[in-house]
């Protein structure tokens, strides 16, 4: 279970820093924003930002800062948020008056809003989902099960090829499934990772032993193990737009779903080479393709517009390929749908 720790600090300060002094005209309002919202549990950062936002990434540019409230770039339930205007410009401001801040807290960014549901993509944020073709052909798998047993769960020890050093102990077993495939150009961009456990080395070797210390499906022989390093899960996100051009394609969906909508994790055929990362917000657009006009006829084809479906924000960036939340769909979303940077 991921816990939050000092580390979120630079997400909410980075996405609250004070831009009071900056202008702000053309931070569009969103046309039904409330005058006054009392945060309540379960609360986002980015739902609270569209309801007084219309690009709810805006956020740092409205946030006042104000110096005389304790952790003014945190945000709990129970604070109130209101809406005024400095010199024409709007501005949020966090009104504690009357209340009791949180001065001694033993967990006290637990209780602060994250800036996105962190639930949604928990899963996604440390386990190796995606493998290229290079990691598959290195990497070390199971040859065989102790004790007879045919498949392995957990508690159960097995050989593995070829893993001769101690460090790092721990292993995750994956099951390389289909290719994420390059829409436009047919290039393999990686391999889907299905997390089928984890590990334990007991004795180098070739084989080496290791024990399944935990598992969510039954290991097989041919299953592939990948490093486990110890690292803190990215959860410090701040939303912004990408200042380079990328378009890119949505290739897959996440967690077996069929139709893709708010908080389902998509995969886009983007990723850290072209400088996408997590924070990145990309806007999700339908259309490009060419019909037949039927009226001239003489196979004369047009291509239609662009339509925006909705937005989505990147939060982990492997080589080739990127996960990313949807955070709002006006339209069911598809397979092949467009991304790219936010446009007016």
């Amino acid at each position: 279970m991921l816990h939050f720790n000092n580390k979120l600090i630079g997400v909410i300060s980075g996405l609250l820093l004070s831009f009071a002094s900056l202008a702000a005209d053309h931070v569009a309002l969103n046309p039904t924003h409330p005058e006054r919202y009392t945060v309540v549990k379960g609360d986002t950062l980015w739902d609270i930002s569209s309801m007084f936002l219309r690009d709810p990434w805006l956020w740092p540019e409205v946030w006042y800062v104000n110096p005389q409230v304790e952790n003014p770039h945190l945000i709990y339930p129970g604070d109130e948020l209101v809406l005024t205007y400095l010199d024409g410009r709007p501005i949020l401001k966090l009104d504690r008056k009357g209340k009791l801040s949180p001065r001694v807290r033993a967990t006290p960014l637990d209780q602060a809003i994250p800036t996105i549901p962190i639930d949604a993509i928990a899963p996604f944020l440390t386990r190796p989902y995606v493998v290229d073709e290079d990691q598959l052909e290195k990497a070390p798998y199971i040859v065989h099960f102790l004790d007879d047993h045919i498949v392995g769960g957990a508690g159960i020890s097995y050989y593995a090829r070829s893993i001769m050093q101690e460090q790092p102990n721990q292993y995750a077993i994956v099951r390389p499934e289909k290719p994420y495939k390059d829409p436009d150009t047919g290039d393999t961009l990686g391999y889907e990772a299905i997390y089928v456990g984890s590990s334990e080395l007991k004795r180098t070797g070739d084989p080496a032993k290791l024990l399944i210390t935990t598992s969510e499906q039954e290991a097989i022989i041919g299953d592939r193990l990948i490093k486990v390093m110890e690292q803190e899960p990215l959860i410090d996100f701040q939303p912004r737009v990408p200042d380079m051009p990328i378009e890119g394609r949505i290739i897959s969906v996440l967690n077996g779903v069929s139709q893709i909508g708010q908080y389902n994790v998509v995969v886009l055929n983007k990723g850290s080479n072209v400088g996408l990362e997590a924070g990145h917000v990309l806007e999700i657009l339908q259309g490009g393709h060419e019909i037949r006009d039927i009226v001239i006829g003489r196979g004369e084809k047009v291509t239609l517009p662009l339509e925006k479906a909705g937005h989505l924000m990147v939060f982990r960036s492997f080589e080739k390929v990127s996960f990313a939340l949807v955070m709002n769909a006006t339209k069911p979303l598809h397979i092949l749908d467009w991304v790219r940077p936010p446009k007016d």
